[in-house]
């Protein structure tokens, strides 16, 4: 029971703090309009080559990208292996695609400056739910920096790829 108190203690929002959210201003996105999340992710990717189901793209890891250490941050990764995989999963003019499962394997790192390649693809797909595979490799170096795995459940049957 006390563990409950602290944790419902820390989670009370002040006077101040509430009054700070309530004066916060969230820009309408028209459709078709990129948020500063997306453009803060995506900036500076180079896009290869596209196909149904395929993107390769090309990166060399941003400041804002990393860690204190000047490596990668995981969490970059994770953003990138999200953006990207949704994008090999879009199909124009079907309904957007909701994410159900992301697992990512991190196996090496990758320091500021550092061009990577990552290739995004379109694994399958089972009716309604489907799977992508993101891999971010070392350009110069060939070595696998992170493997992930997405899911997506679209809310209509997507048409063929």
């Amino acid at each position: 029971m006390e563990m409950e108190k602290k944790v419902n203690k820390s989670l009370d929002v002040t006077e101040n703090e509430s009054e700070a959210v309530s004066q916060l201003v969230v820009p309408v996105i028209p459709p078709g309009g990129v948020s500063f999340y997306d453009a803060f992710v995506v900036r500076g990717i180079r896009v290869n080559r596209v196909e149904p189901g395929l993107i390769v793209c090309t990166l060399k890891v941003p400041p804002r990208f990393t860690d204190r250490g000047g490596n990668l941050a995981n969490g970059a990764i994770a953003n990138l292996v999200d953006e990207l995989g949704f994008c090999a999963a879009y199909v124009p003019g079907q309904p957007m695609n909701v994410s159900v499962d992301i697992s990512i394997s991190y196996m090496s790192t990758a320091k500021l400056h550092d061009e990577l390649e990552i290739t995004s693809r379109l694994l399958g797909r089972i009716g309604r739910y489907y799977g992508v595979i993101v891999i971010l490799r070392n350009k110069t170096t060939g070595e696998i920096i992170a493997e992930g795995r997405q899911s997506f459940f679209s809310s209509r049957p997507i048409a063929k790829l």
